[in-house]
């Protein structure tokens, strides 16, 4: 089916990458975030228990322990939009709504650390947030220091009411505030983001250099159409964004909604093996309550998990496209002189209903190591021993599902 696939990663001993070091974000984060699944509802009188609340954080905290997120590596807890007054207090700081979260945000931030997880928040580099609560401008400072009094841990920086042309200044700024608290925060940046829809080229360079993470494209929204969006992105503009990515410093596709109403079975398994594949954070946005057995057992899938939080950090590829039928590729460890080992995400977007056989040799997927490969699917933990370069592998794929595979590069032992 496939006649060749030419597949080189570039990477260059001698390159220097300016990054962020605060020593956070190895690995990409990890996490639950309220946005996508609850929004702005602060309507804590008609519907307590939905409502963007202290309760709902503890609950989803709790959820994260006791139901084996946590030791998954799901270790953030995040607090998104609509969280706080709408007016500043009298010294200029920022108040929680003091009737959805009566003990604030430091009692809040004890009880998730109590737990052994780590907090965020949420704010935006505006004059007020994208639901209209206030923003950081000329508070700058104040806040950075107000949330290392309350032990944040992570902070994602919107950009809303803010000028596109200001955020280099303004984003950088906001990063060493945060740097000089001497408290760790991992910063989430929609810095390029909101300069790309005002035509904007970003510098990624400077980006790196003050953001642990940030966002290239839309907001995920509850529908197959929207994932398909982001991967379309991705793989579209892989050539600009993948090389940006690495230990310390990741592009974020935004938030996980498996288990939410808008993704199949097939759906919600591709959104996560493509996720792994980009390296990117995983942030569950789901009601942890109520969430399916067949859909947590995606989000706990250890192995497709441990393919997103591979130490080389290095952001994968779509390495072929047609008629429906795509191809995504990354390298990863254990490494064997030149060779990589890889994980392959083979990924059926047809509609006509039919599962689709995929039939391709592992040199044609760049695997070229004659000491071969050991092939395991990680979603059906089926182990396919040794496979060699000329080896063809056939995979049957269900209409806008994946197969993903993992091949451990192997190596010539001493005889």
């Amino acid at each position: 089916m496939l006649k060749q696939i030419v597949y080189i990663y570039l990477i260059s001993l001698s390159a220097v990458c300016y990054c962020l070091e605060n020593g956070l974000a190895r690995t990409p984060p990890m996490g639950w975030l309220s946005w996508e699944r609850f929004r702005c509802n602060t309507d804590c009188t008609n519907d307590p228990y939905n409502c963007i609340s202290e309760r709902l954080f503890q609950v989803m905290a709790d959820l994260l322990v006791s139901e084996g997120y946590a030791s998954a590596g799901y270790e953030y807890v995040n607090i998104d939009d609509c969280w706080l007054e709408k007016h500043r207090g009298p010294a200029g700081q920022l108040l929680s709504d003091h009737k959805r979260f009566p003990n604030g945000m430091k009692a809040l931030s004890d009880y998730i650390h109590a737990r052994g997880l780590k907090f965020g928040i949420y704010e935006d580099y505006g004059n007020y947030t994208c639901a209209g609560y206030p923003g950081i401008i000329g508070y700058e400072e104040l806040d950075a220091h107000q949330f290392a009094a309350w032990n944040v841990d992570y902070v994602k920086l919107d950009g809303c009411y803010a000028q596109p042309y200001d955020m280099d200044r303004g984003y950088s700024e906001f990063g060493r505030y945060l740097n000089s608290t001497g408290k760790p925060m991992v910063y989430s940046c929609s810095w390029p983001v909101y300069q790309i829809y005002a035509g904007i080229q970003p510098n990624f360079s400077a980006i790196q250099s003050h953001c642990n993470l940030w966002r290239n494209y839309d907001d995920i929204q509850d529908s197959w159409a929207s994932v398909e969006n982001i991967i379309d992105y991705y793989g579209n503009n892989q050539d600009i964004i993948a090389p940006n990515a690495g230990p310390g410093h990741w592009n974020d596709p935004d938030m996980l909604i498996i288990g939410n109403f808008g993704l199949s079975y097939e759906q919600a398994k591709t959104q996560f093996a493509v996720w792994a594949i980009l390296a990117a954070p995983l942030l569950m946005s789901v009601d942890l309550r109520t969430i399916r057995p067949e859909f947590k057992d995606i989000l706990l899938n250890r192995k497709i998990i441990a393919v997103d939080q591979d130490p080389l950090g290095i952001q994968g590829r779509r390495i072929y496209k047609h008629k429906g039928i795509e191809i995504w590729s990354k390298p990863i460890s254990p490494v064997y002189q030149i060779y990589y080992s890889y994980a392959i995400a083979f990924i059926n977007r047809r509609t006509d209903g039919t599962p689709s056989d995929i039939s391709v040799t592992l040199k044609e997927l760049g695997l070229i190591n004659s000491s071969g490969y050991r092939v395991e699917d990680l979603y059906e933990n089926v182990d396919y021993g040794i496979l060699y370069p000329h080896t063809k592998i056939k995979v049957k794929v269900n209409p806008s599902g994946v197969v993903m595979l993992k091949a451990e590069t192997q190596y010539l032992k001493n005889v």
